[in-house]
Order: C-alpha cells, then sequence, then structure tokens
C-alpha cells in the first residue's frame, strides 16, 4: 500500500474508533457519574485530569496541592472545563482530601517521592486510582502498592499511556504480531532530549505560595533552589530516579507490551555526570543499561548533550529482527524490511483536534499524546466498570518502573544485579537488596507490604 494512503486510511479507521469507543463509555458511564480527585496540580496532573473530563462524564470535586498559586489556577480551570461549571474544593494537605471518602477516583499527579503515600492513601480511602510513572522512587514503595491495590480491590492504572497510543497498538498488531521481523536479536531504546537542568541559580527561601515542607514530605530536605519547583525536580536524585524514571520507563514498558515482557533476568549500567558537571544538578547526563530477558537484550542509552543518532527518533526504541527493522515512537513508528531501504510502512500519531477544539488552546498540552491520554483513560474506566485490570495495571507499572530503579543501583554499585522475579529482591546481593528502600524523612513512615 502506498504510505499516504495507509496513513489516511489509517487516520481515518482510528478516528472513528475513537469516536465510537468515546461514546460506548458515556453511555456506560452515564447512569454512574463518578467523583473525581487530583493530587498533584502541575502540568500532567491537569493534563491527565482534563482528559479524563473529555471522555466521561466525571464530576470533578477535590483538588490538592502543596502551591495554593497552582492549586487556584487549577480550580479556575476545572471549573470552565467540567461540564457543571463548579469549583472544585480544594486542600494543601491530600490526606484532608481523602478524610472525606467521597471520591470514587484519584489522579495522582505529583512529583515522584510523593506517589507511593498518595495512592497507598487513596485506595484505602476506596477509590480507583490513576498514578503516574514511574509508580515509585524505590522497589519497595512499588511492592507495597500492587499489594495495597490488591488488598482493597482497588483497579489502579499507570500512567504508561505508549500502551494505549492508537499507531502504536496499530505497529504492534501489524508488524510484531504478524511477525514481520522474523526472529528478534536486539531491542534498542534511547533518549537524547536535553532536559537535564543546567542552570546554577542561588539557594533562596521557598516562595510564598510554597508548603515546602510538604512539598519534600518523605524526601530529604534541601535547602530550596529554583530549580526544584515547578517540574526541574527530576533533576535530583532525592526526588526521583532522573532520565531512567522519567524517560527509560516510558520506552522499556512500550517493547515489554508490545513483545509481551515480563521481568529481566539481569540488569547492568553504567554512566555518570561525564559532561555537564557546571550544574547544581545530581542525575546522570549519560547513562547505558542492558536488561537482559533471555532470549534478547533491551539496551538504554540517553545523553542529555550532543546529536541524536536519528534525528526522526530523538526519543523511541527500534526492534531489530532478521526480517526487518521496527522504529517506534511517541511521534511516528517505520517498518523497513531487511534488504530495503526506505520504510514500507508508517503510522502516525492520532490527532482529534476537531473532535476535542479546546485541545489547540490548552497550555503546554503535548498534542500527539493527547489521543494516547483519551484512550489510556477510556481503558481506565472500563476496568472500573468491569472490575478488570486495565491495559497498565499497577503491576505492570511496578515492573517496568523497579526495572529502572534497578538499572540505577547497577550504576551506583558498578556491578551486574540478577533480579529473582519470584522471591523479589537481587541474588546474592545484601548490599543491594539493602537499597531497595530509601531512608524517608520523619515523620514519614516508608510503606510496607501488606498481606492480602
Amino acid at each position: 500500500m502506498h504510505r499516504r494512503h495507509f496513513l489516511q486510511t489509517t487516520a481515518t479507521t482510528a478516528a472513528g474508533l475513537a469516536l465510537s469507543r468515546a461514546a460506548l463509555y458515556a453511555d456506560e458511564l452515564a447512569d454512574a457519574k463518578k467523583r473525581v480527585g487530583l493530587i498533584g496540580c502541575g502540568w500532567y496532573g491537569k493534563c491527565d485530569l482534563l482528559r479524563l473530563i473529555q471522555v466521561a462524564p466525571v464530576e470533578v470535586v477535590s483538588l490538592c496541592d502543596v502551591d495554593r498559586k497552582m492549586l487556584a489556577e487549577a480550580a479556575d480551570l476545572v471549573s470552565q472545563r467540567q461540564a457543571n461549571k463548579k469549583k472544585p474544593r480544594t486542600y494543601g494537605d491530600y490526606r484532608e482530601m481523602l478524610k472525606e471518602k467521597d471520591l470514587d477516583i484519584v489522579l495522582v499527579g505529583t512529583p515522584d517521592h510523593w506517589h507511593a503515600l498518595a495512592m497507598i492513601a487513596a485506595v484505602e480511602a476506596r477509590a480507583d486510582v490513576y498514578v503516574q510513572k514511574p509508580i515509585s522512587v524505590d522497589v519497595v514503595e512499588g511492592q507495597a502498592m500492587v499489594a495495597a491495590a490488591r488488598k482493597h480491590k482497588r483497579v489502579v492504572q499507570v500512567g504508561t499511556q505508549r500502551r494505549s497510543t492508537p499507531h502504536l497498538v496499530q505497529a504492534r498488531d501489524r508488524i510484531i504480531k504478524e511477525e514481520k521481523l522474523g526472529r528478534i536479536g536486539l531491542v534498542e531504546i534511547y533518549c537524547y532530549f536535553h532536559m537535564r537542568a543546567n542552570e546554577n541559580p542561588p539557594e533562596t527561601s521557598p516562595p510564598d505560595n510554597l508548603d515546602y515542607e510538604m512539598w519534600t514530605g518523605p524526601a530529604p530536605l534541601r535547602p530550596y533552589n529554583a530549580l526544584v519547583h515547578p517540574r526541574r525536580w527530576r533533576s535530583f536524585v532525592e526526588y526521583g530516579n532522573g532520565i531512567m524514571g522519567d524517560m527509560c520507563i516510558h520506552m522499556l514498558d512500550m517493547v515489554r507490551w508490545m513483545l509481551g515482557l515480563g521481568w529481566p533476568k539481569t540488569i547492568s549500567s553504567a554512566g555518570g555526570i561525564l559532561v555537564q558537571k557546571q550544574s547544581k544538578a545530581n542525575i546522570a547526563d549519560t547513562q547505558t543499561a542492558t536488561f537482559d530477558f533471555g532470549d534478547y537484550p533491551v539496551v538504554w542509552q540517553h545523553r542529555t548533550w550532543g546529536q541524536p543518532v536519528d534525528p526522526k527518533y530523538p526519543w523511541g526504541a527500534t526492534i531489530h529482527g532478521d526480517k526487518g527493522t521496527l522504529k517506534v515512537s511517541v511521534l511516528r513508528y517505520d517498518f523497513t524490511p531487511q534488504g530495503k531501504t526506505e520504510p514500507t510502512e508508517s503510522g502516525e500519531p492520532l490527532m482529534e483536534l476537531d473532535t476535542y477544539p479546546e485541545d489547540k488552546t490548552e497550555k503546554d498540552l503535548e498534542l500527539p499524546v493527547a489521543s494516547a491520554n483519551r484512550a489510556h483513560q477510556r481503558d481506565f474506566l472500563r476496568a472500573i466498570t468491569s472490575r478488570g485490570k486495565p491495559v497498565a495495571d499497577i503491576e505492570e507499572g511496578y515492573m517496568s518502573s523497579a526495572s529502572c530503579i534497578l538499572a540505577n543501583l547497577s550504576m551506583q554499585l558498578g556491578r551486574s544485579l540478577a533480579w529473582d522475579a519470584k522471591a523479589q529482591k537481587v541474588v546474592g546481593d545484601d548490599e543491594a537488596n539493602k537499597l531497595l528502600r530509601r531512608p524517608y524523612r520523619s515523620p514519614w513512615k516508608h510503606p510496607e507490604v501488606e498481606s492480602v
């Protein structure tokens, strides 16, 4: 099929599916309007919430954030976008919000170091949860989150929406499932975005609108610096897992889903701050990691400096088979059979601007990702209705998150780690196993794995 015709046909079909599914889920939920709360009203918390509003007749009743200015702006925005035009209640402490026990759905869009405590508290309050990736900063947090979801019989969807991205679903179904790649021998995943903070602003007092003590929560209390809020906190290991925990998890989770992979058997990683030494940021600017799944390795690389290997794929995956090569990313996919120099099959994101014209003016919205987020929210809602598992169930999110955390631990320790998926620990390495749990700052208590 000619590539242009293929893309036009694909877009038409996908758009039709999106509209029919939207109608289906709206009908399913029409008689059971869900009451929604959001913890973390920054960039992606709002992105997730506004996509949910677009696909279901929910009522957003509560918002929580430790930044009063951000919270007020989010309340105003939600009142404009939801059908009843009501302004949600606002809270500075998620525990006060959850005490009401009147929420069917809670979205967690906080910085990573808060994910575990907020998600566990939400399922204990009997809410189903949509939690952003990575699910946790340490491995034991993730184990506790899975156990809490199962104990309280809650649906928990993780924000790894590559699993719901229309053109990636198509690539999986038309290329991988039809075995056009032949025998797969290597998967490369990568990110070359210049996304690490490299400035050196002075340490100051926190702004008046920010409760910095609560923002820090269980993490170490660093002197306040403008690099950490909003959005650039990922440049510090105190709050997350750097580029591994931000960008690798998306690509690793994507290829695990596309290829049907479970846990890696061994994880090895090396790197560090090799080029951008001038900044206060303490995450690696250069890192490689090999996740050995047995039949073939998945190899990650990131550089926050220099040029991408392929300008069309600055963040993505390349799946190598003996019959062809598949490149996939948020923005496209291309399949090139062995012996060919140009792709014979390609796909691009589903854009739904005619259906959702408000996307055109939404601040900071990643337009090519909006349809994937909507599909991910619909999948979440479908699982709530059926009480089944969503496509990015909390256990899948745990596997991908923990694998990235283990890669950072491998780099820190300077050795490969063998993972025992049944025992949920590193094989024969007491030092590594002690690092599966990070210390919490008092008075916050690290979550424990509760029996179901």
